[in-house]
């Protein structure tokens, strides 16, 4: 078998191109050419995809569209920055959503009061989202359009059912969470598109949840993770659990969600939870096996994926009872 020889950038490798296609001249740290277009408003940014010939690609925060231009891994002929657009930062609560703007900045999200009291989750899992440093330029948005198989948003928002409203050349469209993530750096974003805002449900209180990964250092790419939403009032009554890393894309596991939503625990007795999470742990490995795993995933990551899926379950319910 030929060994494959690239350069891995988040969770993925990239295969090295053929000896024909690499510059004369060392492109380490270069990124291409590119025309450049800095849109005061989202009607102009849009003119200026809809217009561009070739490949275009939108410029958000840049922490990782920037590295792959610098690697050479992406080679877009127009960039289209959004940073100059207004109207496009801002966390609301509506009543009924949570709005967040497409280029809220992840450090402004990270220590927003009003996120950390509707949606608390959001905030538990920008905290382990690389270093200060990339949160104060990335983007929210930017980190959801990248979609990198392990990137931590992608897998919260998939949890909390969000909404993501994009915009194009034909007006407005809504996506799910759970139908926006393709695959690895592929979405559900047709070219010419640009993603504006992401809209997270509300309830009268926070669901109780919880986000856990792991990665080899602080601010690495996390090699697997899971977030968990806890639904019910005295009872158990259902949620949603997420497990990314091994997969393609941040990936529902029904059956524990099954399992969990069946198991009619309360809140006041703990015995019955510690039994459910015996089943939990069986049931999670079984789930994250089946998965359509990418070829990098390892039997490692996919015992990992498990059992942080498990520890997960098990934080959210104990917050749950706490509730």
């Amino acid at each position: 078998m030929t060994a494959v020889t690239g350069t891995r950038y988040g969770s993925l490798l990239y295969p090295d191109p053929a000896p024909s296609a690499i510059p004369r001249k060392h492109p380490a740290m270069k990124p291409p050419p590119f025309r450049y277009h800095t849109p005061r408003s989202l009607p102009e940014a849009l003119d200026v995809l809809r217009e561009s010939p070739g490949e275009a690609r939108v410029l958000a925060g840049g922490q990782s569209l920037v590295p792959l231009l610098n690697l050479r891994l992406a080679c877009p002929e127009v960039l289209v920055d959004l940073n100059r657009v207004e109207g496009l930062s801002y966390i609301r609560d509506d009543g009924a959503r949570l709005r967040i703007g497409a280029m809220t900045r992840q450090r402004e999200a990270e220590f927003s009061e009003l996120l950390a009291a509707r949606s608390p989750l959001v905030v538990e899992a920008l905290a382990q989202l690389g270093h200060p440093a990339i949160r104060n330029r990335g983007t929210v948005g930017g980190s959801l359009a990248h979609a990198d198989p392990v990137a931590e948003l992608p897998c919260v928002m998939t949890a909390l059912d969000a909404e993501f409203v994009v915009a194009g050349p034909g007006g407005e469209r809504v996506v799910r969470a759970n139908d926006f993530f393709l695959g690895p750096y592929e979405t559900a974003l047709s070219p010419g598109e640009i993603l504006v805002e992401v809209r997270i449900p509300l309830s009268p209180a926070p669901p109780a949840a919880s986000f856990v990964e792991f990665s080899r250092r602080h601010g690495d790419f996390a090699l697997a993770e899971a977030a968990v939403v806890i639904e019910g009032g005295e009872s158990c009554t259902g949620g949603r659990v997420v497990a990314a890393g091994p997969a393609w894309t941040p990936s529902r596991l029904e059956t524990v969600e099954r399992l969990v939503a069946g198991s009619g625990v309360g809140r006041a007795d703990p015995g019955p939870r510690r039994e459910l999470m015996e089943e939990v742990a069986r049931t999670a490995e079984a789930a994250v096996a089946a998965l359509e795993t990418h070829a990098d995933a390892t039997a490692y990551q996919r015992r990992l994926a498990a059992v942080l899926v498990t520890r997960a379950v098990a934080r959210a319910l104990e917050r749950w009872s706490r509730n």
